[in-house]
């Protein structure tokens, strides 16, 4: 089995290759596990000391030849996490309609020159909701995104719907929701001090949160979405039926309560770390994304939620290796 993985070189898509090189075979459409033989990344930079079993390909997601020369004609799973994030998305309207819309089609009508459909498995979000919502959402509120990033997102959504109703391929949308805490720098998604609170004050660093501490996010960890990843894509067919779209399952976090969690675990000296400058711009954005959801659908396909905040930073603390 040959897995193509967009947008590898970010955290999530590096940290999907390597359990996945792991777990070292996936169910295949008759649900046998099948062994993993190559697995491709595919992305416009990657980080240093890339394990030697991973192929990597430099190359814009826009690039025609170089996305169907990457396919060739023998792929059979493909995880399409490649985007402009949120932030970027916002900043650079054209950029964001060029890479996550125009980008994700150009992928889909490769996939769909392939001999046999491959698995696909694209990353959404739940920034596809916005506007007036009611305090819980469940799997029949309607996407209604107020920024270019969810608009673009929910237009890939009904794609992938619609080439799995043709058979070019055999996709499912995961709504992912904020990712924390992930490693590394900071970067333009609006979402990113979701991380930024327990990542820089660990690294004995300040952090300026835009938001205020009532604010709300649904919440997922790294793990979690690898894990989800996995698992969508090994589901049948027949689980999904029509309807290919998942909202995930998080948790509630107050972004307080979060800084109160670190406070808890890391102490005073850490958490102190966090300066309050709330940006009515990343603010608004914030607030209209859905911060609960009642996750029945998700929950019968057998996808899992994190416990607490507090499990979240301590993975994240032991993953990490940071000494307390």
């Amino acid at each position: 089995m040959k897995i193509l993985i967009t947008g590898a070189g970010g955290f999530v898509g590096y940290r999907l290759a390597q359990a996945l090189l792991k777990k070292g075979s996936l169910a295949d459409g008759e649900g046998k596990q099948a062994p993993i033989s190559q697995i491709v990344l595919f992305d416009v930079a990657f980080p240093e000391n890339v394990d030697a079993r991973l192929k990597c390909v430099k190359g814009d997601l826009t690039d025609k030849a170089c996305v169907e020369a990457t396919l060739g004609d023998d792929t059979d799973a493909v995880f399409h996490l490649a985007s402009v994030v949120s932030g970027g998305a916002e900043a650079d309207f054209d950029l964001g309609m060029r890479v996550n819309l125009d980008g994700t089609r150009g992928l889909l009508d490769a996939c769909r020159k392939l001999p046999k459909p491959p698995r696909f498995v694209f990353t959404s979000s739940v920034a596809v909701f916005g506007g007036e919502l009611p305090e819980v959402l469940d799997d029949g509120t309607t996407p209604n995104p107020q920024g270019s990033y969810g608009a673009q997102k929910v237009c890939c959504e009904y794609l992938v719907t619609d080439y799995s109703r043709k058979g070019y391929i055999d996709g499912r949308s995961l709504r992912l929701p904020t990712i924390s805490v992930r490693p590394g720098k900071p970067n333009l998604a609006v979402s990113s001090f979701a991380s930024g609170i327990i990542r820089e004050p660990l690294n004995g660093i300040v952090s300026v949160c835009p938001v205020a501490p009532t604010a709300k996010i649904w919440l997922l960890s790294p793990g979690k979405i690898v894990d989800a990843l996995i698992h969508a894509y090994e589901t049948p067919s027949s689980a999904w039926g029509v309807n290919r779209v998942v909202n995930l399952p998080g948790i509630t976090a107050v972004v307080g309560e979060m800084v109160d969690t670190l406070r808890k675990i890391a102490g005073d000296k850490i958490a102190d770390l966090v300066e309050w400058k709330p940006d009515p711009r990343i603010e608004a954005l914030v607030m209209s994304w859905p911060a609960k959801f009642r996750n029945d659908r998700a929950r019968k396909l057998g996808f899992v939620a994190d416990t607490d905040v507090e499990s979240i930073i301590r993975g994240y603390i032991d993953d990490q290796g940071i000494k307390i």
